[in-house]
């Protein structure tokens, strides 16, 4: 069917979707996701040990036939899998927020994102459904990741704040969610926000701006409950594009949140210039951020 709302979509879905789901998955493909590491990324999904009631995945434009055929036949035999067919590549803003649109009928409580190139920890959704349950007051919920290389070695682990006060404090300078690790209450999203639609990246840092703004609460779960794929290239330039945008977050967060100082601004400007410089460099402080970041926690 075609969505009346949004040319843009066709939605399959041969199986009936219950009229209430407590979680919903989301997410979308696209043609340079390798199809090894696609099937790898939906298996960690169905497989957990509280699998989502309905994982949408939205097909970003053209993909290779292999994993246009694997998500064809996996909506057939997966009764919570649903496919969404974007005519064309229009980024994951768009995508994501065409999902929370479609689902909201279904009236959701959580909604959770994933992506086509990263593996959830098998217990990923129950520990933070079990977490999100037990703490009301926590509107959005992320954790620590494992982040792996082209082999899945394990080469690092990031972590973030846990706390709100600290995740908060912590957004003029950097973004406090690992995005693919990220669960929403989906209250949120019936209070109108939404990713930004136009941006082509950074829109999580954006959101998260926004939403600590209007005062909804984050929270981050010590334990790794993903494993990020940090592949070839990941050191190099992030080209103009990306930069601006993400020191026009922090110049976001600074205004919004009363985070405007001397610091922020020469940090901000300070990343801004090392997104510019050759793979190398990026990576030496890469390493260096992530030793900063645990000697504070130990601390």
């Amino acid at each position: 069917m075609i969505d009346n709302d949004d040319k843009q979509f066709v939605v399959q879905a041969s199986n009936p979707i219950p009229s209430k789901l407590k979680t919903v998955c989301g997410m979308s493909v696209y043609k340079q996701d390798k199809f090894e590491w696609i099937k790898r990324a939906v298996d960690s999904i169905l497989q957990q040990t509280l699998p989502p009631c309905l994982y949408v995945v939205v097909i970003d434009g053209n993909v290779d036939e292999q994993v246009s055929k694997y998500l064809a036949t996996l909506e057939l035999s997966e009764s919570s899998v649903v496919l969404v067919h974007s005519q064309s590549n229009i980024g994951l803003a768009r995508c994501m927020n065409f999902v929370i649109d479609f689902v909201q009928p279904h009236q959701p409580d959580y909604f959770f994102r994933m992506d086509a190139d990263d593996i959830s920890v098998p217990h990923r959704f129950e520990k933070q459904v079990e977490l999100l349950d037990s703490h009301a007051d926590v509107d959005v919920l992320g954790s620590a990741l494992w982040e792996v290389d082209e082999n899945e070695n394990r080469v690092g682990v990031r972590h973030l704040p846990k706390k709100h006060t600290a995740l908060i404090k912590s957004l003029a300078r950097r973004c406090p969610i690992n995005h693919p690790t990220v669960a929403i209450r989906y209250k949120v999203f019936e209070q109108g926000h939404r990713y930004l639609g136009h941006m082509l990246n950074t829109q999580d840092y954006f959101l998260w701006v926004e939403l600590a703004a209007a005062g909804y609460k984050f929270a981050n779960v010590k334990e790794p409950l993903l494993h990020f794929r940090r592949i070839n290239g990941f050191y190099k330039r992030r080209g103009r594009g990306k930069s601006i945008n993400e020191f026009k977050a922090r110049l976001m967060a600074m205004r919004l949140l009363n985070q405007v100082s001397v610091v922020n601004l020469t940090y901000a400007t300070m990343v801004l210039t090392l997104r510019m410089m050759p793979g190398f460099i990026i990576k030496w402080a890469y390493f260096l951020d992530r030793r900063l970041m645990k000697m504070k926690k130990n601390n």
